[in-house]
C-alpha cells in the first residue's frame, strides 16, 4: 500500500454525487421494502418451522410442492439445500408443529415410494418467541445507535455523532435492500451480520474523524473542507487495507462457507464495501456541510447585527 501513503484524492467535492448515489440506492431499497417484496422474514421472526429433507436421488422441486400441498401445512416455501438432492422446507405461523415432520415425511414417502426420504433437521419456533425476538432485534440495533451517539458526542462533537449514525443508517438501510431485492431470509444470523455491520463501519468513521480532529489543530489556518479532504487522504491507506483483508475473508465464507452461512456472508459483503465507501464519502461529507450551515448562519446573524 506504498501508493497509497502520500493520496490526493478529492473526496469532499464529489460528496453531492455521492449523496445522490446513496439517495438512489436508499429509495430503491425503501420501494422494494415498503411497496415490493417487502422483507422476507424466517421462523426465527413469523413462527413456524423448518424442515430440512434429503433425498437419495434429486427430486423436482414442483413435485415437492404438489406433495405438501395435500398436507394442508399452511403457507410454506421450497428450494435447494446444499446439493440437489436436499431442500429446505419452511412452513410459517402453522398449529401443527409438534407432527409437522412426520406428516411431512410420510406424505413425501407416499408420492414418491422408490426414493429414500431422510429428515436431516427440524426447527420450530412459535409465533409469539418470533414476535418477541424481532422486537428484540429493533431495540438492539436502536439502542447501539443510541450508545454510539453519546459516545461520539462526548469523544468528538455533536455533529460528528450526527454523521456517524447517519452512515450507520445508511449502510443497515442498503443492506436491508438488498436483502429485499432478493427475496432473501432476515434471520437472526442476519441480524448479527447487521450489528457487525454497525461496529465494522463504526470502527473506520472513527479512525477517520480521529484524524480529522487532529488535522483541525495542526491546520487550522487551513480551509474546513481542505483539512478533511487531506485527513481521509491520510487515513486511505488503513482504510482499504482493512476493507480489503475483511473482504477477502468474507468473499471465501460466501462461496466456500455453504449455503448454511451465505446470507450472513452476504450481509457482511455489502456491508463492508458500503460501510468503507460511507466513511469516506457519507460521514465525512455530512460532518463539511453542517460545519458550512453552521459558517454561514453565523455569517447571517452577524450581517444582521451589523445593519441595526
Amino acid at each position: 500500500m506504498e501508493f497509497l501513503t502520500n493520496t490526493n484524492f478529492e473526496f469532499i467535492n464529489h460528496r453531492r454525487k455521492a449523496y445522490v448515489f446513496s439517495a438512489i440506492l436508499i429509495a430503491i431499497g425503501l420501494f422494494s421494502i415498503l411497496f415490493h417484496k417487502g422483507l422476507n422474514y424466517s421462523i426465527d421472526f413469523e413462527g413456524g418451522s423448518v424442515l430440512e429433507i434429503r433425498f437419495d436421488e434429486p427430486v423436482p422441486l414442483e413435485a415437492i410442492r404438489s406433495a405438501l400441498r395435500k398436507t394442508e401445512t399452511g403457507t410454506f416455501e421450497v428450494q435447494r439445500f446444499g446439493d440437489e438432492k436436499e431442500v429446505l422446507i419452511h412452513v410459517k405461523d402453522t398449529g401443527l408443529t409438534g407432527a409437522l415432520g412426520d406428516r411431512v415425511i410420510d406424505q413425501l414417502r407416499a408420492d414418491f415410494p422408490d426414493r429414500t426420504v431422510e429428515i436431516r433437521r427440524e426447527e420450530s419456533v412459535g409465533p409469539r418467541i418470533g414476535k418477541e425476538l424481532r422486537s428484540k432485534a429493533f431495540w438492539a440495533i436502536l439502542f447501539a445507535n443510541l450508545g454510539i451517539l453519546i459516545y461520539i458526542s462526548w469523544r468528538f462533537e455533536f455533529r460528528f455523532a450526527v454523521a456517524s449514525v447517519a452512515a450507520l443508517v445508511h449502510d443497515v438501510l442498503i443492506t436491508l435492500g438488498v436483502f429485499s431485492l432478493a427475496n432473501l431470509e432476515i434471520s437472526l444470523s442476519v441480524i448479527a451480520a447487521f450489528l457487525t455491520i454497525v461496529g465494522y463501519s463504526l470502527n473506520d468513521t472513527i479512525v477517520v474523524f480521529d484524524r480529522i480532529r487532529e488535522d483541525l489543530r495542526l491546520y487550522a489556518r487551513l480551509p474546513y473542507d481542505r483539512v478533511l479532504n487531506t485527513a481521509i487522504n491520510r487515513t486511505l491507506s488503513r482504510t482499504i487495507l482493512t476493507g480489503g483483508t475483511t473482504l477477502v475473508v468474507v468473499l471465501f465464507l460466501f462461496f466456500g462457507g455453504g449455503s448454511v452461512i451465505r446470507d450472513f456472508a452476504l450481509a457482511l459483503l455489502v456491508g463492508v464495501v458500503i460501510g468503507t465507501y460511507s466513511s469516506v464519502y457519507v460521514a465525512s461529507a455530512i460532518v463539511v456541510d453542517w460545519h458550512n450551515f453552521d459558517m454561514a448562519r453565523a455569517k447571517a446573524k452577524g450581517l444582521a447585527r451589523a445593519t441595526k
